[in-house]
């Protein structure tokens, strides 16, 4: 069985349940869930005239999904801020949206179940495209009310310099 190169002792995958988002250098507040990230390759097919096999595959275009956040309802306004750099309806004619600054490069951190980060990755030119700033509402229900910004990307990576960590050993009494 194949073994993690620095936690040789690590056999369980990472969690889903330890992240963070940040960006302009903080961490937003609340983000719950993460959709995931997706990437798309266009197959280019061609073949030779002369040639009587099955076509030949090629790699064409790239396509980066959407990405969604979701996040209790509080006070803190950075989903909106973002979403009316967009589109703001009371910014009226000619000033609705704010083109010089609307995209951002976004990190997503995932950690360890002892809180190191583990796992990051970059994402470049993000802009949101769909805001839901209140949830649909019902008198019965027993849930949080989620908000939800959906951006998109134009590409991310891993974030190589992000390297496993050395997961702490609980063997030694604390100090």
């Amino acid at each position: 069985m194949a073994q993690f190169s620095t936690n040789s002792d690590r056999l369980d995958p990472y969690k889903n349940f330890k992240f963070r988002v940040r960006w302009d250098g903080r961490y937003v507040a609340g983000v719950s869930k993460v959709s995931p990230l997706k990437r798309t390759t266009e197959i280019v097919e061609h073949r030779e005239g002369g040639d009587f096999s099955s076509p030949r595959k090629s790699p064409g275009q790239v396509k980066y999904e959407g990405v969604t956040l979701e996040r209790g309802v509080t006070h803190d306004q950075e989903f909106a801020r973002w979403a009316n750099k967009v589109w703001n309806v009371t910014g009226g004619p000619g000033s609705e949206s704010s083109l010089k600054d609307f995209r951002k490069d976004i990190t997503l951190e995932l950690y360890n179940e002892a809180g190191q980060l583990a796992i990051a990755y970059n994402l470049f030119r993000c802009w949101p495209s769909e805001y839901q700033a209140m949830p649909e509402l019902d008198a019965n229900g027993n849930a949080v009310a989620i908000q939800m910004l959906k951006i998109e990307t134009e590409g991310w990576q891993q974030d190589e310099a992000v390297t496993e960590p050395e997961e702490p050993s609980f063997d030694e009494p604390p100090l």
